[in-house]
């Protein structure tokens, strides 16, 4: 661990404040994300990087499918098209906060 804390930590710190490029190399050091972080990291994208946010958000609700358990097909209608009104509006708080919750209530395999 560094003096500037551990990779996790920079990571929360640099997707509070917003930094997408320390977010990145913090990420990097981590060697994956879970799919709440790779959410928030999407998020971010979206506000900071939007002609790269299409392609992450697509591998984001790729992950979801695959990765949360009994997943109803409304659920995963509900993501993707609170992704897609991100796209065009990345302070839509609505779709974060649809996004938030659905990622947190379902259970994810393995678990």
């Amino acid at each position: 661990m560094t003096s500037q804390g551990s990779s996790y930590g920079r990571f929360r710190r640099a997707l509070e404040r917003g930094n997408l490029l320390e977010a990145e190399a913090a990420a990097r050091e981590l060697h994956g994300l879970s799919l709440a972080d790779a959410l928030s990291y999407c998020l971010v994208l979206a506000r900071k990087d939007p002609p790269r946010f299409e392609r992450a958000a697509l591998r984001w609700h790729g992950r979801y499918e695959l990765e949360v358990r009994e997943l109803a097909l409304v659920d995963a209608q509900l993501s993707l098209a609170a992704l897609a009104a991100l796209r065009s509006d990345p302070a839509n708080g609505q779709a974060q906060r649809l996004l938030t919750e659905l990622a947190a209530r379902l259970p994810l395999r393995g678990r």
